[in-house]
């Protein structure tokens, strides 16, 4: 029986289709599916009230693990230390990585991807009609900026672990991946915030533009992709001319 559950909710899954940007957004709203939320296919089964796995009666039950003990205090191996002349060349000085742009630079960089994230973030959250809590001490969303890039970065994630996210509203359905991108594009928002921080060298400045464009990519949100792919463009122009001259001089 559980055999042949697993089949047919397969082929449900299957024929369902992806969405289409000429498809109805109305029609995505409106038929919902059990499967197009999951985050892994095996959730389905916890939500499923006549999906429960058989109990083996015959089983003992698994004693719960002192809360003071983990997996490393039962059986370990350590790996063998590697030789003294490969710890030290680990150890030295790290390499200097190029960075070439000043600091006011690199903030003005960073609160670009922030902003126009944030604006992703709400044309995508009002395209499809996702709720946004309320809460007492936050003022109702009516622009982007009410919502600070995080902010968006959470209430995106609460409704995909939530599944209130279908996966054909995402980029070749990543429901999966969802999260990791999200995620990767937080250290973003931390360095534009943080005016105390130090610089950052030219590729992680690059790398947080790309994350930010990865995010664009999974909400299918075309002109924010443009956007930041320029600003990628005209900044590691912008980093190759200043290492040029730099180079010259």
């Amino acid at each position: 029986v559980y055999g042949s559950h697993k089949r047919s909710r397969s082929s449900a899954w299957d024929g369902q289709g992806r969405y289409s940007p000429t498809g109805s957004v109305d029609d995505i709203i409106a038929s919902p599916s059990l499967s197009d939320y999951s985050l892994d296919n095996g959730l389905v089964d916890l939500v499923l009230p006549n999906n429960k796995p058989k109990q083996q009666n015959n089983k003992p039950r698994s004693q719960r693990r002192p809360s003071n003990r983990d997996e490393f205090d039962g059986p370990h191996q350590f790996l063998q230390r590697p030789p003294p002349d490969v710890i030290a060349m680990q150890e030295r000085e790290l390499p200097h990585l190029p960075t070439n742009l000043h600091v006011q630079e690199q903030d003005n960089v960073l609160n670009q991807v922030n902003d126009r994230l944030s604006q992703c973030a709400y044309d995508f959250v009002a395209k499809y009609q996702f709720p946004i809590p309320l809460t007492q001490d936050m003022r109702p969303v009516e622009r982007p900026q009410d919502r600070e890039w995080t902010e968006w970065v959470y209430l995106l994630k609460r409704l995909a672990t939530k599944r209130r996210i279908p996966a054909r509203v995402l980029y070749n359905g990543q429901i999966k991946q969802f999260v990791t991108i999200l995620e990767n594009s937080l250290e973003m928002r931390h360095a534009a915030k943080h005016q105390s921080r130090p610089l950052k060298d030219d590729r992680n400045i690059l790398q947080l533009i790309s994350a930010g464009i990865q995010v664009a990519k999974i909400l299918k949100d075309a002109s924010a992709m443009d956007y930041l792919d320029r600003l990628y463009v005209s900044t590691e122009k912008q980093i190759q001319e200043r290492a040029n001259a730099r180079f010259r001089s």
